[in-house]
């Protein structure tokens, strides 16, 4: 009995002793965030770690009377308070705004890896249950604060993206992409959504985003990977790490390839092309690899699993693609390590003005595998006339204090959107707010 109750005993102290290693196995980064962002990010020699480092901001919510910090020349309110767990948004036409209170289905996966996953979630504010839920938000007196608020649609499966097309609203579920019909100025749909595309569910990266291409034709859709590196197998891998052009009828291709997690997406006002921002690999160390912003075209692969970058080989992925590196295409814009890009945004929705007049808005959701942390931010990203980036220009910093001064965190921004009189809505999922963000000075018009 007793060498049973110490055999026990060893057991538990090991599984602590690794529990401890788990979160006592920090990589430090060498670069600032700003050395691996821009046009030519420093790309170091990687820190291939087993165990990653953890460094997640604890989740307190914000203080009464609190807000984020705003660039000069910009104000934050609050645009909507008490919703739960606020991921993504979308402006109809007559300027309602619908947000999706939603959040990752439950997780597979026991064991003391399960029960870290779980406990990292649960820190970062990511471990509530999906409300499954689309509000509609209306600001009617057009004051810059939704005083009207209603339940638009329930009985959905981790829904993200939304978006209309031809008289129907289109929703990405997890596990689907799905339509229902719409009409303008309608508060609350009942139908039955249809299934347009199974889309495949399960492991990691659950949020799906759609979009409407600039022809109103087709529809693009995100999907993101189910692991880290394909440490599962590519079967796992099918039809993800992808963005999918879908037609109304149902039949689809896939659009761009080698994405490891594309969430955000939004039409380039001057090229006509879809862009997102992209959430690259883990445990290469802190000062790698850069999450990006790029223009996907037709055909394109970006190298994921085997390579980052534009051809960086990953040589923990087995079998090796050789023949895929002289294809990887290299992004646009690296917006730094870690960060988790989400959210996208082009100015012409965004009207902010002056410095913020030509370029992109990203929602950075914040690093959890990173020391220190990154990201926990909105910035913004200056393009030039010709539709890209401004070469040299680094991230602009549009909203932040989404941390205290102990590090914790009081929210982390999502989805970013522009309302109907040009200020930066930011959807805010653990802070359970949306926050408008406009030139300061102005009054919110109708």
């Amino acid at each position: 009995m007793k060498r049973h109750v110490l055999a026990i005993a060893a057991i538990i102290l090991l599984a602590l002793a690794g529990i401890l290693a788990w979160f006592a196995w920090p990589d430090t980064a060498k670069l600032p965030v700003e050395a691996v962002a821009g046009t030519r990010p420093d790309i170091t020699a990687p820190r291939v770690q087993t165990i990653p480092t953890v460094k997640v901001a604890k989740v307190v919510g914000w203080p009464a009377g609190t807000t984020p910090k705003a660039a000069d020349g910009l104000k934050v309110a609050a645009f909507a308070e008490g919703l739960d767990h606020p991921r993504w948004l979308y402006r109809l036409p007559n300027g309602d705004v619908l947000v999706a209170e939603t959040n990752s289905p439950p997780r597979e996966g026991g064991g003391i890896q399960g029960w870290i996953m779980r406990l990292l979630m649960g820190r970062a504010g990511a471990g509530v249950p999906s409300a499954n839920r689309i509000t509609l938000l209306r600001d009617a007196n057009g004051d810059g604060v939704a005083e009207q608020r209603s339940v638009f649609m329930t009985g959905l499966n981790s829904p993200f993206g939304m978006a209309l097309l031809d008289g129907q609203l289109y929703i990405a579920n997890t596990d689907a992409l799905v339509r229902v019909p719409y009409r303008d100025g309608q508060t609350r749909i009942n139908a039955k959504p249809e299934t347009v595309v199974k889309l495949n569910p399960g492991g990691n990266h659950w949020a799906r985003n759609v979009i409407a291409s600039a022809d109103g034709k087709t529809l693009f859709v995100s999907v993101g990977s189910s692991s880290n590196i394909a440490e599962n197998g590519m079967e796992a891998e099918k039809y993800r790490a992808n963005i999918l052009q879908v037609w109304p009828d149902g039949h689809w291709r896939i659009y761009g390839a080698g994405l490891r997690n594309p969430v955000g997406m939004a039409i380039n006002p001057v090229t006509g092309n879809p862009w997102t921002v992209v959430n690259e690999r883990d445990m290469l160390g802190s000062d790698l690899a850069p999450d990006y912003l790029t223009q996907v075209e037709f055909g394109d692969h970006f190298g994921w699993p085997w390579y980052y970058w534009g051809g960086y080989r990953d040589d923990r992925v087995e079998p090796r693609n050789t023949a895929l590196q002289e294809y990887s295409k290299r992004p646009d814009y690296a917006l730094g390590p870690h960060v988790a890009a989400l959210g996208l945004a082009f100015s012409g929705d965004v009207k902010l003005g002056g410095r913020f007049g030509s370029g992109a808005f990203v929602g950075e959701h914040g690093s959890w595998n990173r020391k220190p942390v990154s990201g926990y931010k909105v910035v913004y990203v200056p393009f030039a006339a010709s539709g890209y980036p401004v070469a040299g220009a680094k991230p602009v910093d549009v909203l932040t204090g989404f941390l205290t001064a102990d590090g914790d965190a009081m929210g982390r921004p999502v989805g970013v959107i522009g309302d109907k009189a040009g200020a930066l809505l930011v959807a805010d999922d653990v802070g359970n707010r949306v926050w408008r963000v406009s030139p300061a000075g102005t009054v919110a018009t109708r």
